[in-house]
């Protein structure tokens, strides 16, 4: 019988702000960004879920780059992301985090939106479904996803995350702006 390669996930521990975030790559890209202040509990869940065979590796220099953008993203020096993602799921949620890629940094959309801009007007659940097992937080900004009434709804990272993130942005946004008309 042949035997499964091991994949190996490369992970570190993020601090930026109050929060300790778990964030984890393959040798293809970032792969996995974790809740805020959760133990390692969490990231090892997910990889025995998603990469059975994987073999999780500390390794702070090869996080480097993904540590980086991420820190420069939460300090506002970064609206969007250079580094290669790897996330894994079905062609629906891959569909779905792609459309979350579309939200300009500093906007938000609703579930409705995302649901009707993928031409899937019915699947509205479905999308808020897929938005839910996004593996990499902030960058795919599933945080820019509210309610059809403006209200903020469910979110891995918590409700004061995306709180917290949604005004950094728009904050940022309005800064750019400024700086722009000056």
């Amino acid at each position: 019988m042949k035997k499964k390669p091991v994949s190996t996930i490369f992970w570190t521990l993020l601090s930026v702000e109050d929060w300790s975030l778990y964030i984890a790559a393959t040798s293809t890209g970032l792969c996995y960004v974790g809740s805020p202040n959760q133990p390692v509990d969490e990231l090892v869940a997910w990889v025995q879920q998603h990469f059975p065979s994987g073999e999780l590796v500390q390794d702070d220099k090869i996080m480097q780059p993904y540590a980086t953008e991420l820190h420069e993203y939460f300090q506002g020096l970064r609206n969007s992301f250079t580094i290669q993602l790897d996330c894994h799921g079905t062609p629906f949620q891959r569909e779905v985090w792609n459309a979350l890629c579309e939200i300009p940094y500093g906007e938000t959309r609703s579930y409705t939106e995302i649901a009707e801009r993928m031409g899937k007007k019915a699947a509205v659940r479905a999308v808020g479904a897929a938005i839910g097992a996004n593996p990499v937080l902030i960058a795919v900004p599933c945080h820019r996803v509210i309610g059809k009434n403006g209200s903020l709804t469910g979110y891995r990272g918590g409700l004061e995350m995306k709180k917290k993130l949604l005004q950094g942005e728009q904050e940022f946004s309005r800064e750019e702006r400024s700086r722009q008309h000056a």
